[in-house]
């Protein structure tokens, strides 16, 4: 009898001891170091953090940019591959679709014959008004377009577009209007992009300056920027991933003849 009091007291005291032991280890399991295996970023304040994705992106040599803009002079979707001596892509705006493509100082820029025909702001831009014979020139301007379509244009240096265009190839001069936050910088929830895993810094409580996700894997480079007030969100990604660039060949190049449309 005693020695069955002496188990069954053994029994009542190793069972929850077991139970007690298996709890926490799960417990253990749940509260894991969310840093473990990143590359120790997550851990910074976020002013650091901030610092170390914006050393990243200025010592990088390429990456892509695709999103959307919103800014007073409208919405712009780019979908643009950029590097130091030149860029190539796509912007889509209100009313059609546009490619890019700088190499060096060189730009050129491809569209349909439809943005030909009317430009951005609707107006027919492809020939003169009014041709030769008094007509309305509608003919001329139609053919030019066609003529034109999926064709790439080199614009000219002195042309005012030229300067808007090349914002859209600049890589630098993106990069720093995309990911700065504005207001004191607050450390946010852990994310992933693309797959990576990254934590967020947003520009004051509540984003209102911006949310910055910073890889915690590799190189912490800034791989997502949502723009404050909702004017928009771009991804960036492969980083460091070089493409080659090279003009247009004589066959695939047409000469305007004269100002581009207003874009």
């Amino acid at each position: 009898m005693t020695a069955l009091l002496t188990a069954s007291r053994i029994r009542r005291v190793v069972l929850p001891l077991a139970l007690c032991a298996g709890l926490a280890a799960g417990l253990g399991a749940c509260a894991e170091d969310p840093d473990e295996g990143t590359n120790g970023v997550g851990k910074l304040a976020p002013d650091a953090i901030e610092q170390k994705a914006q050393e990243a992106a200025d010592g990088a040599k390429a990456v892509r940019l695709a999103g959307t803009l919103v800014s007073k002079g409208g919405t712009f979707k780019l979908n643009m591959r950029l590097k130091d001596d030149g860029a190539a892509g796509s912007v889509t705006t209100k009313n059609s679709t546009f490619e890019l493509l700088r190499v060096g100082d060189a730009l050129f820029m491809k569209a349909d014959a439809e943005f030909w025909t009317h430009g951005e702001d609707g107006k027919a831009s492809a020939a003169p008004t009014e041709s030769s014979d008094g007509s309305d020139g509608s003919d001329a301007d139609d053919e030019a377009a066609d003529k034109l379509d999926d064709k790439y244009v080199k614009v000219p240096q002195d042309d005012p577009s030229y300067k808007q265009l090349r914002g859209f190839t600049d890589m630098d001069l993106l990069l720093d209007g995309l990911i700065g936050l504005h207001g004191d910088p607050v450390k946010g929830d852990r994310d992933k992009i693309g797959g990576i895993r990254t934590v967020k810094v947003k520009g004051g409580e509540d984003g209102e300056g911006g949310t910055l996700d910073v890889a915690l894997e590799g190189t912490p480079f800034p791989l997502q920027f949502a723009r404050g007030g909702g004017a928009g969100v771009v991804v960036l990604s492969e980083w460091d991933k070089d493409f080659p660039l090279e003009e247009p060949a004589p066959g695939e190049t047409l000469d305007y003849g004269k100002q581009l449309p207003r874009t």
